[in-house]
Formats: structure tokens, C-alpha cells, sequence
């Protein structure tokens, strides 16, 4: 009687599964999506938007990547400058023109001066 019941079972187990890795691809495919529309709205390469902000920030280029800044599609560049500042630049992806350009205060001092901040905190 437990293998008639098993084999059903087994059956509708497969099917749950099934449905929830399809609603999870679904979902997981929107930005997807969204990544191949930004790259259709760029008109300029990202080694184009890499060297337009190391011009623009005087550095060189450490990441970069294509966004989507409100419907816009730009490339985040961060440079860092001959003095270590690490610049944040926006370069529209379109038309190539540099958007903004700050210094980025969040990666100043880096992952070991938290840490070290963090063990002074413990020692008071």
C-alpha cells in the first residue's frame, strides 16, 4: 500500500519544484532583462567611459560597470588619483559626457580601518 502512495507523491513533489525553480527563473530574469536594454541604450564601449573618466578624474580606473540610474543607462567608473582618492564618475552611456565625478568617501580607508575602529570600541 506505501509504494501505490510513493510514487504519487514522489510525482507531485517533482512538480512543486519544478514550478517554484520556473517562478524563480522568471523573476531572476528580469534583470536580465533590464541589463540587455541598458546595453542597448549604450552608444559608447565601456573602454570608451573608462578613459573618458580617467581623463576627467586624473587616475586610474579600478571598476566599472554599466547602470541604471532611473531609467538611465550609465557607466559607474571608480578611479582612484595619483594622491589615493578614489573617485565615483558617472559617464552617460549614450552620448559619452561625464555626469558627476565625487570623491567617494565610503571606500575611504578601506575594509581594515573599520576593523580596526571596531576592535578600539571593544577595548574601552
Amino acid at each position: 500500500m506505501k509504494r501505490k502512495l510513493m510514487f504519487p507523491a514522489l510525482v507531485i513533489a517533482a512538480g512543486v519544484v519544478t514550478a517554484a525553480g520556473l517562478a524563480y527563473a522568471k523573476e531572476s530574469g528580469g534583470s536580465e532583462n533590464e541589463a540587455t536594454a541598458d546595453l542597448a541604450k549604450a552608444k559608447i564601449s565601456l573602454s570608451q567611459a573608462v578613459a573618458t573618466a580617467e581623463s576627467r578624474a586624473g587616475g586610474k580606473a579600478t571598476r566599472a560597470e554599466l547602470e541604471n540610474e532611473n531609467g538611465v543607462a550609465v557607466f559607474g567608473v571608480e578611479v582612484v588619483t595619483p594622491d589615493s582618492t578614489v573617485m565615483d564618475v558617472k559617464v552617460d552611456a549614450a552620448d559619452g559626457k561625464v555626469l558627476s565625478s565625487v570623491a567617494d568617501t565610503a571606500d575611504r580607508g578601506g575594509k581594515e580601518a573599520n576593523e580596526a575602529n571596531e576592535g578600539d570600541e571593544e577595548n574601552d
